[in-house]
């Protein structure tokens, strides 16, 4: 359109210039004409008048080819507008056919998303729904022991009414039976004034008939005695070493076992996080993902929570079963170390974990096994007994402390006489039911015995298992030694963090209850606390003071401490007196 603007302005210009030039010469050609001659006139007008007509001419084939052209060009311009318009609206319709294929794409997407977003509200919800099930079902189970519990107090409550109803009657009898006694007494003392008056007749009557006195009739009475005696107790003490002898052997272990048995512990808890180190804190970011996709899929895969603060290049990894949280560290470990985190590498590298954890708990199983010399152990127990190995109870490795008290079993049993294989086989297996405690319900004792008896053990092993806490009574020496040598392992200095602690304060405790009393100089706590040493001051406590002194720590030490065993208390007052000879 610009262009046949241009174009007609052009042409105008061209015709202006060519009128303006013709002018000038219409105009030129007058000034020359010279006045005052006619003939010279004549000449010049028609000159002037043809140059005129020529002009006209001119101006006209001019004026009909400007005309001519104009309307060529004007033509041309209306063409190319209409070409322009009918572009145009193609154009326009192009735009508008974009315009809806990007609304149309804009509402799938929008669908899209409003489709997905119902999805997963849906399967939150379902989550949730689920959870609240659990809450309930676990509510239940906990009113359920509640009850139990009430109804357990209940029944304790109504044995203690009848034991002092019985207690009152007993008491009542008692009171009647020393009303009996005090009147056989007052009886016995009359019958025992009338025997003495017969007897001191009798005694006269044998003196005057035998002619002896009544003393040499004693001395004579009692050398017979004696000798009779004699040979009455020779014969007793041997009949008394024989029964010792035949008897010293079994009479032994009863005393050594119900000795070692006096020390039973409490069972222990467990830890349920681990420490995972970062070479930087970069990654962090890099294990949370784009939106936390990382963290949702790894806690999804491996079951472990994944704990991230403020603590530099360091995160925490928090699970209940300690065997899936050490795959769970492994998993995270292979990821920062190879830097590939994503939901696809995070399942990939978790089943790579799994087996290698599955196959060092084998590993671990059967070198435990090994060490303590049992090799007839049914396979499908391996897995359980390796998952042992990721176990603590107060920072004790229960692997460890099973071996520990196979050991210690083994010992017991050799000085008892009696043989060890049994009792080491009871003793190793006796805590296999905590590798089960996160996923079966109930007292680890009691897991370990149905699992051992479902795979074949012997009943002597099933119940020693069930019995070393007590759920069970124990009824043989091999459940008697399995629960001492597990105190002893479990119970020792230093084998758990929380039994040192609680060790050394309760040695410092006897000590302070005996120096609180007055007269006391020195205070020793001996043989791991199980005898106090009490020094006292002569000259404030005497013999009889000093065995007040002792039944009164004791019995303090009995009302304010929990402890295994015994603890004997010892009170030592020492008097010297000194002299100098010149």
């Amino acid at each position: 359109m610009q262009g046949v603007l241009y174009a007609a302005l052009a042409v105008v210009f061209v015709l202006g210039v060519f009128f303006i030039q013709a002018y000038r010469r219409r105009g030129v050609v007058g000034e020359f004409v010279p006045r005052g001659e006619d003939d010279a006139d004549t000449d010049h007008v028609g000159y002037a008048e043809s140059s005129r007509r020529v002009a006209d001419a001119e101006a006209s084939s001019i004026r009909q080819l400007a005309q001519t052209e104009a309307e060529a060009l004007r033509r041309a311009g209306e063409t190319e507008a209409e070409a322009i318009r009918r572009a145009a609206r193609s154009d326009a319709g192009t735009v508008l056919a974009e315009a809806e294929a990007v609304r149309r794409s804009a509402e799938e997407r929008a669908d899209a998303a409003v489709r997905d977003a119902r999805r997963a509200a849906e399967h939150d919800a379902a989550q949730l729904t689920e959870q609240l099930k659990q809450s309930e079902r676990e509510l239940a189970v906990h009113q359920t022991r509640v009850e139990q519990a009430q109804s357990r107090l209940d029944d304790r409550a109504a044995r203690l009414e009848r034991d002092a109803e019985e207690l009152d009657r007993s008491l009542r009898q008692l009171a009647e039976r020393d009303q009996e006694l005090s009147d056989r007494a007052e009886q016995l003392s009359r019958d025992r004034a009338q025997l003495d008056d017969a007897t001191a007749a009798q005694h006269r009557e044998l003196e005057r008939i035998a002619g002896l006195s009544s003393e040499q009739a004693k001395l004579e009475l009692m050398s017979v005695v004696e000798a009779n005696s004699r040979r009455d107790a020779a014969a007793l003490v041997r009949s008394i070493e024989n029964v010792a002898k035949a008897e010293a052997s079994a009479r032994a272990r009863a005393i050594v076992v119900e000795a070692v048995q006096r020390v039973a512990s409490e069972q222990t808890s467990e830890t349920v996080v681990s420490v995972m180190h970062l070479p930087g804190d970069e990654m962090k970011g890099r294990i949370i993902g784009r939106e936390g996709r990382n963290i949702r899929a790894f806690e999804a895969v491996t079951g472990v929570n994944v704990i991230i603060d403020d603590t530099p290049e360091a995160v925490l990894l928090s699970c209940f079963d300690p065997v899936r949280r050490e795959v769970g560290r492994l998993t995270l470990d292979k990821l920062v170390l190879d830097g590939r985190i994503h939901p696809h590498r995070i399942e990939e590298v978790y089943e790579t974990s799994k087996l290698e954890v599955e196959q060092l708990c084998l590993r671990a199983a059967r070198d435990a096994l090994a060490e303590v010399g049992i090799a007839d152990l049914d396979e499908r127990l391996l897995p359980t007994l390796g998952r042992l190995k990721y176990r603590t109870s107060y920072g004790q490795n229960v692997l460890g402390h099973l071996i520990e008290t196979a050991h210690i079993a083994g010992v017991m049993a050799a000085e008892l006489g009696i043989e060890p294989a049994l009792i080491k086989r009871c003793a190793f297996l006796h805590d296999i039911g905590k590798a089960l405690t996160h996923e079966v319900e109930g007292s680890h004792a009691i897991i370990g015995a149905e699992l051992l008896r479902k795979y074949g053990e012997s009943e002597a092993v099933v119940h020693a298992v069930e019995a070393h806490h007590n759920e069970v009574q124990p009824r043989t020496i091999e459940a008697v030694l399995t629960q001492a040598s597990d105190t002893c392992s479990a119970a020792r200095p230093g084998a758990r963090r929380e039994s040192l602690e609680s060790y050394v304060k309760r040695l410092a405790r006897i000590e302070a209850i005996a120096t609180s009393r007055p007269g006391v100089e020195k205070v020793f706590a001996m043989q791991s606390g199980r005898e106090v040493r009490v020094m006292v001051q002569p000259g404030e406590i005497d013999d009889l003071a000093a065995g007040v002194l002792a039944r009164e720590i004791a019995k303090q030490i009995e009302d304010e401490l929990t402890y295994p065993g015994q603890i004997r208390v010892t009170v030592v007052r020492e008097s010297r007196a000194t002299e100098i000879a010149h």
